[in-house]
């Protein structure tokens, strides 16, 4: 074979590895590729702010990548910590908050749900099973773990420990929304 045809064999050989090599084998991303896109890792979430905007629902809803869990908020609210421990405990007390899933993911919202007076802003009927969670592809149990100095935790079940991400949003009105994502898969 002569150096000539050798050289456009390869040349047309690497140009279709070339092509291929984003796509794996038969068109499907490759393994390194992240899931929807999610590239929020799975560490400690926070931001230290406190505020008094006392915590007036939580609610969740299901997403094709993510089930998504808010905090509603009468007011601006920016601080937040999110992490996943061994166990939630009820501020104050320490007592544990027993979650269903593989992972447990300890949210705190840096705001009350009690108003100035002391009167709670926020009284689930079950503070063990703040919204129903049947049919979630991540979610297994959201439990209120309890409201202290100016601090309100709710505790998390996951499936298992999977990417999170967290941010704040204004409103509705003056009020704001703490969001929590849990992908479905890493």
């Amino acid at each position: 074979m002569n150096q000539t045809r050798l050289t456009g064999k390869l040349s047309a050989t690497l140009a279709a590895l070339a092509l291929t090599a984003g796509l794996g084998l038969a068109g499907a991303p490759p393994a390194s590729a992240a899931y929807c896109g999610i590239t929020w890792g799975s560490t400690v979430k926070a931001a230290p702010s406190y505020s008094s905007a006392p915590v007036t629902d939580v609610r969740s809803g299901r997403h094709g990548c993510f089930d998504r869990m808010v905090i509603d908020a009468r007011g601006p609210v920016s601080g937040y910590r999110v992490a996943y421990v061994d166990q939630v405990t009820r501020p104050g007390s320490g007592s544990v908050v027993p979650l269903r899933g593989g992972a447990r993911l300890s949210v705190t919202v840096m705001a009350p749900a009690y108003d100035g007076s002391g009167r709670a802003t926020y009284s689930p009927s079950n503070r063990n099973e703040l919204v129903d969670t049947a049919g979630y592809s991540t979610f297994r149990q959201v439990a209120l773990a309890g409201s202290f100095e100016g601090q309100t935790t709710i505790g998390l079940g996951v499936r298992g420990r999977l990417p999170v991400r967290v941010f704040v949003l204004p409103g509705p009105g003056n009020g704001s929304r703490v969001v929590i994502d849990v992908a479905h898969y890493w």
